[in-house]
């Protein structure tokens, strides 16, 4: 099999019990035949719409000749450097296929000045701009991201003499208005199927553009997808995709925190990619299922918190160890394209179990609506509640910050987790210049003794943000954002990257606080050092 899935404990009772009634209801054939009713009259007519990624294999054959003939055709004329610029659903499976295959992929899903830059110029290792193709990727076409970045990518080439003409390559759907500029530019074009959304795309031209242009065997990637196509469109106990959604959203209580750990696995990346799939597909209308991404050290794995199941991503060869060390954990392993279809079967599926319609998400729009307000109106910044050792403190409640300390302002926030809760870190800051950043989610969550999520931003609102806003009301959220003399600016447009992310942060932290959630913004004025001071107030 080319996935396989093992469970036990008290997750083999929730499957054993789930797993008949999804075949009873052939859901999964229905899935397979396009049936929109699975999920209710009121998912329907957006389900009809969205179910095309059961055909992307098929339907995405024709790409592979042609994406091969282009990156051919690129490194003759020297162009071997590949940059994409994508949010969400269009950068995370290209960035876990390029990962896994061990092929160089420069991913611009920020609006960080300092990462942008550093994406135009380069480095020794994998070339500068003079030998870079942008790939440009956006399902709208709308995307303020990516069509920031493009614009700086395309100025940044004038600036050097070169004609950005043939160094831009767009995905994007037919009849964008991305598809049409980008014809009339004369930039090569690949068009995807327009029923499939964008965190279901793995398997099309969002997810195979770039990373064959980067180097990566795309046709081996669908012939590992072709090969699971059966296990999952069959009504059968077997299913894997049938009991991965019964592990994953079944059982009442149903644990709804879901805990991915890579665990010796040859996938590189595949958590980031399933946060987005399950977070946004799931999270709406007060429910939901919260990825959290782990290591195989994170503090839950021995807190082991009671709505927390644990999904380990192994390979084969250490399955039978696992599942005695670890009982009543989900291990699931396979080739990266099975793992693609499977994880989106089951998606899907949850969604049915869930009770809601898992192709929408009606939050997302919330935090672009109040940045480009903030945009617009360009107000003044507020004054923090108060600043310790350069880290500007605000707060959505005047009493999460009466101690009047950093490590005060942290340890009110935590009592505000529900029993149920989690806390959200948000970091809108350069990732490649303090990457180390992200390690302060350890010690938060061991802390706290709750799941805690980690995201860069903006990145995160196209993955994580639709279930901050939708899912259960029993979040807490750390903001940390930073000043820096580091600033591009964006043609044609009145603003620039500096003030997009910062406006970015506001208006998230803005819907968040709207929504009864409590926000707390910690200002890094000089990141490299401030980290220091923001880990030593989270312990």
């Amino acid at each position: 099999m080319s996935f396989e899935i093992h469970v036990s404990g008290h997750v083999a009772e929730v499957v054993e019990e789930t797993v008949p009634r999804l075949v009873a209801d052939l859901v999964a054939s229905g899935i397979t035949a396009g049936d929109a009713d699975l999920w209710g009259p009121e998912a329907a007519a957006e389900a009809g719409n969205r179910l095309g990624w059961v055909e992307a294999v098929s339907v995405s054959r024709p790409l592979v000749p042609e994406i091969e003939a282009l990156r051919r055709d690129l490194a003759a004329r020297g162009i071997t450097r590949v940059v994409l610029a994508g949010m969400g659903g269009s950068s995370l499976a290209p960035e876990v296929i390029a990962r896994t295959s061990g092929v160089p992929l420069v991913i611009v899903d920020t609006t960080a000045p300092g990462q942008v830059l550093a994406a135009i110029d380069g480095d020794p290792e994998t070339g500068g701009l003079e030998q870079t193709v942008l790939v440009v990727s956006s399902k709208s076409g709308s995307t303020v991201e990516t069509d920031s970045a493009r614009r700086a990518f395309a100025a940044a080439w004038s600036d050097l003499g070169i004609d950005p003409t043939d160094r831009i390559v767009v995905v994007t759907d037919p009849g964008s208005p991305l598809e049409a500029e980008a014809r009339a530019a004369g930039h090569r074009v690949f068009t995807a199927d327009p029923t499939v959304g964008g965190r279901y795309s793995a398997l099309t031209a969002f997810g195979l553009v770039p990373a064959g242009l980067a180097g990566a065997d795309i046709g081996q990637l669908l012939d590992e997808a072709d090969a699971t196509i059966l296990e999952v469109a069959v009504d059968d106990p077997r299913n894997p995709a049938l009991r991965l959604a019964a592990a994953i959203a079944g059982g009442r209580p149903r644990r709804d925190k879901l805990g991915l750990v890579s665990d010796g696995t040859h996938i590189v990346g595949l958590p980031d990619w399933i946060e987005q799939l399950v977070a946004e597909s799931t999270g709406k209308g007060g429910t939901g299922i919260l990825p959290v991404v782990l290591t195989p050290l994170s503090p839950e794995l021995d807190i082991l918190p009671a709505d927390l199941q644990i999904v380990r991503l192994v390979d084969d060869a250490v399955h039978f160890r696992l599942l005695e060390e670890h009982p009543g954990e989900v291990l699931v392993s396979g080739s990266l394209g099975a793992q693609f279809l499977v994880w989106e079967y089951a998606t899907a599926i949850a969604g049915r179990l869930l009770g809601i319609d898992p192709f929408d998400q009606p939050d997302v729009e919330a935090a672009k609506t109040a940045a480009r307000g903030l945009l617009e109106s360009q107000p003044q910044i507020t004054a923090p509640a108060f600043v310790e050792r350069g880290v500007e403190v605000r707060v959505s409640d005047p009493s999460l910050a009466a101690s009047g300390t950093l490590a005060g302002v942290l340890a009110e926030l935590r009592t505000r987790v529900a029993a149920d809760g989690y806390i959200a870190v948000q970091a809108y800051v350069d990732r490649g210049a303090v990457p180390q950043l992200a390690g302060v989610r350890e010690l938060i969550a061991a802390d706290a003794g709750r799941p805690t999520t980690f995201g860069w931003g903006p990145r995160f609102l196209h993955s994580t943000g639709q279930y901050h806003k939708g899912g259960p009301a029993n979040g807490v959220f750390l903001q940390i954002t930073e000043r820096t003399d580091v600033d591009l600016e964006i043609p044609d447009r009145p603003f620039t990257f500096g003030r997009l992310i910062e406006a970015q942060a506001a208006g998230d932290a803005a819907v968040l606080a709207g929504r009864g959630r409590p926000v707390v913004t910690l200002t890094l004025t000089d990141p490299a050092t401030e980290v220091l001071t923001l880990f030593e107030a989270a312990q």
